[in-house]
């Protein structure tokens, strides 16, 4: 049969991909070569994402749990068992007992009619996307200081920028078409690249400037950049006075800094800071690259980030601007759909009165003022005494929330609903299984982050059983009492173009066009923008933020010498439920693990050596709150006086961390640790 273009879902770059299929069965994936993000260039999860839908582990009938047991339901009893149940447990306990999570990897059409159900059918705002690398803590703070929650510029734009920062995230793991377009610049022509991390990973390789920081020293670097700038004068004057608000506040607060404190506090040299500053503010376009997810940054820094790029007018232009990578498919996509507990979707407050008028008039269904309880609350067991029943879209929080005792608290819920592809370790735990179709077997849409909205298209029909997860909530809210007719999910779509503005006209005839539309994509302006502001800026649009200048970095203690860095790791990328399923990219991921058979926590070399521990050596970490018992990998990708640990080594950060609170888990607020001899 004739290949079938789509879009890849693994991450959020949002490839253009070839589908190939022979007798209802996809059987390989190749990359377009004109798509604008990817252009001939897959990771190797995107040439074997086929993989996961010929998964003999797939779910094929809907699963109720009777007497301890799964047992095969038909749909109807599904619908029935979940529709009898909410409606019992909203009855005793109010609507906000109940609460609705779903990944980044749901499609527009499920994100938008999960938050609808949660809002228009159950009453609850208690609606998010999950935590740690599924979310997004960007929104807010890019919102205000810019007018727009999302990255401002085409991925592709970046070949041509002079100077690009990335800063924590790790882009030949986590996007790697991303990260060939950042080399692409450098090898073309000469871009300068600045890497900011706790960890050197391989785009580190590469940097003309490299920033090894201490974890949580964020602040303090951007600060001191800003500082270097002003020092020299090189601010730009011009477009701070013509459109920016806050400038003398700001200004007040990076003329307290004393860099050689604040260098003293990243643990980077003066002149490194000092270089790199220069670099980025002599640039004719430079761009900011950063990874959204709590784990890797908090809003303080993004806040400080903004500033930066604001104090050099590197916005508004080609090649220049701030690339808020979401690394999870549809990330932006389910903000924009309004998976969030305070705002609706088209990022418009909850609480606004006239917001929910306009929405319970497109609705028909009085909605809730009051904001919702966050994933972090609800998963944590911080909402326990309030939450009684959970609904979880393509999500698995007991696999990828590994500092919280997720298994604990869905016990004691009266109502789980899981839909997924395969029974995961969440799944294990649900009262009602509902098993989807999977990628390449229904027409839905995402949202990459570069603000493209595509169309995934099908290939083949999908298996007899599963059902596709907008469709799946529609026959739900019909047993609750609604009168949902979407026949389709192009129905859905253009439900969305009257809810959020942005998609105005992002129909499916609009989206089959030109590898979708970047949004802004409305009636007067359909094709989007490749940069946005690129028609001009309104008067005085950006606000800098005057950020206070943190105390200094908590030195590390005699009985706790170390600093723990928690982040995402290639060799721990296994754990995925999808690359669990592909069997090509399990042996791929796995193959370090072999080595380390019970996983690992990298080591510093030179720790390494004055400690006495060699490779592959049983070691015991040591918390105030815990202890754990792991395996040391010696590998210069970490600094001296710290320890990396993956989100994936669930039991080895439960053991460590113990009860301590969240937020803790953020770079920003490093844990510290000893390593004894095990």
């Amino acid at each position: 049969m004739a290949p079938t273009l789509t879009t890849c879902t693994f991450c959020g770059t949002g490839c253009g991909i070839y589908l190939e299929t022979a007798g209802n069965v996809i059987t390989g994936a190749y990359a377009s070569m004109s798509h604008p993000a990817n252009k001939g260039r897959l990771s190797v999860r995107g040439w074997n994402i086929h993989e996961v839908a010929s998964s003999p582990g797939r779910l094929m009938h809907p699963l109720i749990r009777r007497d301890g047991q799964f047992q095969k339901a038909s749909w109807d009893e599904a619908w029935s068992f979940i529709a009898t149940r909410l409606k019992e447990i909203c009855a005793k306990h109010g609507p906000d007992s109940i609460a609705f999570l779903n990944s980044p990897r749901s499609s527009n059409e499920e994100a938008y009619l999960l938050q609808k159900f949660a809002r228009a059918v159950v009453g609850t705002n208690n609606v998010d996307h999950g935590v740690g690398a599924y979310s997004n803590n960007s929104i807010n703070v890019l919102k205000e200081m810019i007018g727009v929650p999302a990255s401002t510029n085409s991925i592709g734009e970046l070949v041509k920028s002079e100077v690009i920062v990335v800063d924590g995230v790790d882009l030949h793991m986590q996007m790697p078409t991303v990260g060939s377009w950042v080399l692409r610049a450098k090898l073309n022509h000469g871009a300068k690249l600045i890497v900011i991390d706790a960890r050197r990973h391989r785009i580190c390789e590469h940097a003309d400037y490299l920033i090894h920081l201490r974890p949580g020293s964020d602040v303090f670097l951007y600060g001191a950049m800003a500082k270097v700038i002003v020092d020299r004068g090189l601010m730009n004057m011009k477009f701070i006075e013509q459109h920016c608000r806050g400038y003398e506040a700001f200004l007040e607060k990076i003329r307290s800094y004393d860099l050689i404190h604040a260098a003293e506090n990243c643990g980077v040299s003066l002149e490194t800071i000092e270089q790199a500053a220069l670099a980025y503010a002599r640039a004719g376009t430079a761009s900011l690259l950063y990874s959204t997810g709590t784990e890797a940054r908090d809003v303080e820094t993004i806040q400080a980030m903004v500033n930066l790029v604001l104090l050099t007018g590197n916005i508004g232009k080609e090649g220049a601007g701030l690339f808020a990578l979401t690394e999870q498919n549809n990330l932006q996509g389910v903000c924009d759909m309004g998976v969030l507990p305070d705002l609706l979707p088209g990022y418009v407050p909850a609480s606004c009165p006239d917001a929910r008028k306009r929405f319970e008039t497109l609705w028909s269904a009085k909605l809730p003022a009051k904001p919702g309880l966050k994933a972090n609350d609800i998963l944590s067991g911080a909402a326990k005494d309030s939450i009684k029943a959970l609904w979880l879209s393509r999500y698995d929080p007991v696999a990828t929330a590994g500092f919280f005792d997720t298994p604990r608290m869905l016990k004691n819920l009266e109502l789980v609903v899981v839909q997924h592809l395969f029974l995961t370790e969440t799944a294990k735990y649900a009262h009602v299984i509902l098993p989807v179709v999977s990628f390449g077997e229904e027409r839905i849409t995402f949202t990459s982050t570069e603000r493209r909205i595509q169309i995934a298209d099908k290939a083949i029909d999908p298996p007899e059983g599963p059902m596709p997860a907008w469709k799946q909530m529609t026959m739900a809210a019909r047993k609750m009492g609604t009168d949902w007719k979407y026949n389709g999910s192009e129905d859905v779509m253009a439900e969305i173009g009257r809810a959020v503005s942005f998609y105005e006209a992002a129909d499916y005839t609009n989206l089959q066009r030109d590898y979708g539309r970047q949004w802004p994509c409305t009636n007067d302006k359909p094709l989007g923008t490749r940069y946005l502001f690129e028609d001009g800026f309104p008067d005085k649009p950006f606000r800098f933020v005057a950020v206070e200048k943190p105390a200094a970095i908590p030195q590390a203690e005699k009985d706790f010498p170390m600093a723990l860095v928690l982040g995402r790791s290639l060799y721990y990328w296994h754990h995925n439920v999808l690359i669990q399923h592909s069997e090509t990219l399990k042996r791929e991921y796995r193959m370090l693990l072999l080595d380390y058979p019970e996983g690992f926590v990298d080591v510093g070399v030179e720790d390494a050596k004055q400690l006495q521990i060699r490779d592959k050596q049983k070691i015991k970490l040591v918390s105030r709150t815990g202890s754990a018992v792991t395996t040391a990998r010696v590998t210069d990708e970490v600094k001296a006086g710290m320890i990396f640990v993956s989100y994936y080594a669930r039991e080895t950060l439960q053991n460590l961390l113990g009860d301590a609170p969240p937020e803790v888990t953020n770079r920003n607020k490093p844990v510290h640790v000893r390593i004894e001899k095990a």
